[in-house]
């Protein structure tokens, strides 16, 4: 049980540091940071289809199902908005 404490202890400590981070990126460097960040859902993206198609305990594949979901989810939200953003500086 401390083994989840720490990892828990970690996700907390690494969420506050994520968002003390993307809060300070100046505007013009968001679409940059929002390809890097869509390569790093790719990332969790791969490892959560390993989780939930390997032959793990019912409630780890639910968790690697429920992250495959949300990474995708950013990935393609990611995009919208990347694309969105492009689009403002064409010339019409």
């Amino acid at each position: 049980m401390s083994d989840f404490g720490s990892m828990l202890f970690v996700f907390v400590l690494a969420t506050f540091i994520g968002l003390g981070v993307i809060r300070r990126v100046s505007r013009l460097l968001y679409t940059p940071l929002m390809s890097l960040t869509n390569a790093i859902s790719a990332i969790a993206v791969v490892g959560s289809i390993v989780v939930t198609g390997a032959d793990h305990p019912l409630t780890i594949r639910i968790l690697g199902a429920v992250a495959l979901f949300a990474s995708m989810t950013n990935i393609v939200s990611g995009f919208m908005i990347t694309d969105r953003m492009l689009k403002m500086f064409k010339k019409q």
